[in-house]
């Protein structure tokens, strides 16, 4: 596996969460931030068991390279 971490949330505190990461062997992404546990969203959301459901604040989607205009690669 190939992952390349595409970008970090630069307003998280102490450089955490969340994170995007892309894997170039599968050509998917991986969405790193907290998990929603709050009953009601989850049934509004209604994932099934073997999915996890969180959280993503919009401003991370400028990581994303189809946002941005440019390819999957690693952070600077």
């Amino acid at each position: 596996m190939a992952l390349h971490r595409l970008g970090k949330d630069p307003e998280s505190p102490n450089g955490g969460s969340p994170t995007v990461w892309y894997d170039d062997e599968t050509d998917q992404y991986l969405l790193q931030g907290n998990t929603v546990t709050d009953p009601a969203r989850l049934a509004e959301v209604n994932a099934p068991a073997h999915e996890t459901v969180i959280e993503f604040p919009r401003r991370m989607m400028q990581f994303f390279p189809e946002v941005n205009g440019g390819q999957p690669g690693r952070d600077q």
